[in-house]
C-alpha cells in the first residue's frame, strides 16, 4: 500500500510553519507527525500531498493503490486499523474530521466516495498553539512508542533523579551532574545529545538527537528541544523543531520555534497578559487576530527568523519566515515574513541578503542550501509581500 500524507484544512491555521514544510513535518512531542505515522505503519512515507510550490521537495507519488492520510491527525492503533481496512473509493470520517481516503488517483472531490464513520478517539493539531499546548500528551505517546520493549542506557550516578523508570537515555548521550525530575512526566534524551552540568530538567521533556542543553539551564515541561538544537536559560512548555538555538539566558515560554531560528542572549517573551485576559494570536487564514482560549501563550516564530540580544516579545507574538528583529522596546505582535527591524519600525529584508545569511548558517552545520529551498523562499517572499512595508 502507498501511504500519502495530505495537508488538509488545518494547513492555513498552522502558518507560518507550513510555509516551509507540509503539515506532516511539524514536530510535536518527540517525533514529527510523519515519523509517528511511519512508526505505526512500519513503512517509510515519502509521498506527500501539499502546496504546489512545496511539491518539488515533497513530491506526490501515486501507485495503483493509495491511501491518503490527514497529516494534522496523530496516529493511534484504532485509527491505523480503520485506515488499513479502507477499500478504493471509501473515506474514513471520525468526529466530522476527514481522516483518510483510498483512491487510485489524486482526486480533489470526494463527493462520490462511500463514507465510513467510526466512533474513535482522535488527537489532532488544528492551530499553531496546539503544538505547545498539546505537547505533553504527544511526548508521553511518543515515549511509549519509542521505548516499548527497550532498555535505557544507565543514568549516571552524578545526577539527581526522581522516577528513573520514566527516564530513557539513548546511546551516546551525555548527562552528568544534573537534576532529572520525571515525577510530572517522562524524560527522553536522544542519541548523541548533551545535557551540560547544573541543568534542571522537569518532565515531560524530549531532547532530540545531537541537541545540546547549555550549562545551568532551567527547563519545565512539557518541552521539546528538537534534533541538533541548542537550549539554555529558562524554558517552559515550548517546542523547538530542529537546528534552532535558544542557547543563552532569557525566558521562552508557551512558544514554538521553527527550524534555523536563533534567539539572542537575554531575550525574553511574555506568555501572560498583565490583565490575565485570553491571548489572541495572528491568524494568516483570516488575516486577523484569533482567540486561542489560552491564558498562557508566548512566541510563534517561523523558520530562519532571528532576534538580537535583549529582544522583548509581547504576549502572543507571531513572527513569520526569515525575519530579523532587534532593538529596544516591544516590536508589534505580528511581524511579517522577511521583515527587518524592531519597535522603531520595519523594512523589507531583501532576498539577496536573506539567502546570503542562510547559506552561512547552513554552512556552519556542513549543509548546502538546495535549489528547491531557494525556490520555496522566493515563493514565500512574494506571497507574504502584502503584509510588509516596502
Amino acid at each position: 500500500m502507498n501511504y500519502i500524507l495530505f495537508d488538509g484544512e488545518s494547513r492555513k491555521n498552522l502558518l507560518p510553519f507550513t510555509y516551509t514544510r507540509p503539515v506532516a513535518d511539524i514536530r510535536i512531542g518527540i517525533l514529527t507527525i510523519r515519523e509517528k505515522w511511519q512508526k505505526f505503519l512500519k513503512t517509510e512515507i515519502t509521498s506527500t500531498k501539499t502546496e504546489d510550490y512545496l511539491s518539488g521537495k515533497w513530491p506526490l507519488k501515486l501507485k495503483n493503490e493509495n491511501i491518503f492520510i490527514n497529516a494534522s491527525v496523530l496516529p493511534n492503533t484504532n485509527l491505523m486499523n480503520a485506515i488499513q481496512n479502507l477499500k478504493p473509493n471509501q473515506k474514513l470520517v471520525v468526529q466530522e474530521t476527514l481522516i483518510a481516503y483510498a483512491s487510485e488517483n489524486n482526486v480533489k472531490d470526494l463527493e462520490g466516495f462511500e463514507t465510513i464513520s467510526e466512533d474513535l478517539d482522535i488527537f489532532k493539531i488544528s492551530n499553531t498553539w496546539d503544538i505547545f499546548s498539546l505537547n505533553g500528551k504527544a511526548i508521553e505517546e511518543d515515549f511509549e512508542l519509542l521505548t516499548a520493549g527497550r532498555k535505557s542506557q544507565p543514568v549516571p550516578a552524578s545526577n539527581y533523579v526522581k522516577h528513573p523508570e520514566k527516564i530513557f537515555i539513548e546511546e551516546g548521550a551525555e548527562v552528568e551532574n544534573c537534576s532529572l525530575n520525571a515525577s510530572t512526566g517522562s524524560i527522553y534524551i536522544g542519541k548523541n545529545s548533551v545535557i551540560m552540568e547544573g541543568s534542571l530538567i522537569r518532565g515531560p521533556f524530549s531532547l532530540g538527537e545531537g541537541a545540546t542543553i547549555k550549562l545551568g539551564a532551567k527547563i519545565y515541561g512539557p518541552t521539546t528541544i528538537g534534533p541538533n538544537s541548542r537550549a539554555g536559560g529558562e524554558i517552559n512548555n515550548s517546542v523547538l523543531f530542529q537546528n534552532s538555538n535558544k542557547g543563552h539566558d532569557g525566558f521562552l515560554g508557551n512558544s514554538v520555534l521553527g527550524e534555523w531560528c536563533n534567539i539572542g542572549a537575554d531575550s525574553n517573551n511574555s506568555n501572560l497578559k498583565n490583565n490575565y485576559a485570553e491571548v489572541r494570536l495572528w491568524n494568516y487564514n483570516t488575516e486577523n487576530f484569533a482567540k486561542t482560549g489560552l491564558q498562557f501563550c508566548g512566541l510563534i516564530m517561523g523558520d530562519h527568523s532571528k532576534c538580537g540580544i535583549n529582544t522583548m516579545f509581547n504576549t502572543g507574538t507571531v513572527v513569520g519566515v526569515s525575519a530579523n528583529i532587534y532593538g529596544s522596546g516591544f516590536p508589534r505582535n505580528f511581524i511579517p515574513s522577511f521583515s527587518w527591524g524592531g519597535s522603531a519600525g520595519m523594512t523589507t529584508y531583501k532576498m539577496d541578503k536573506v539567502l546570503e545569511t542562510i547559506k552561512i548558517v547552513l554552512d556552519r552545520r556542513g549543509i548546502e542550501m538546495s535549489t528547491e529551498d531557494e525556490k520555496i523562499l522566493h515563493h514565500i517572499f512574494e506571497e507574504t509581500a502584502k503584509w510588509r512595508k516596502t
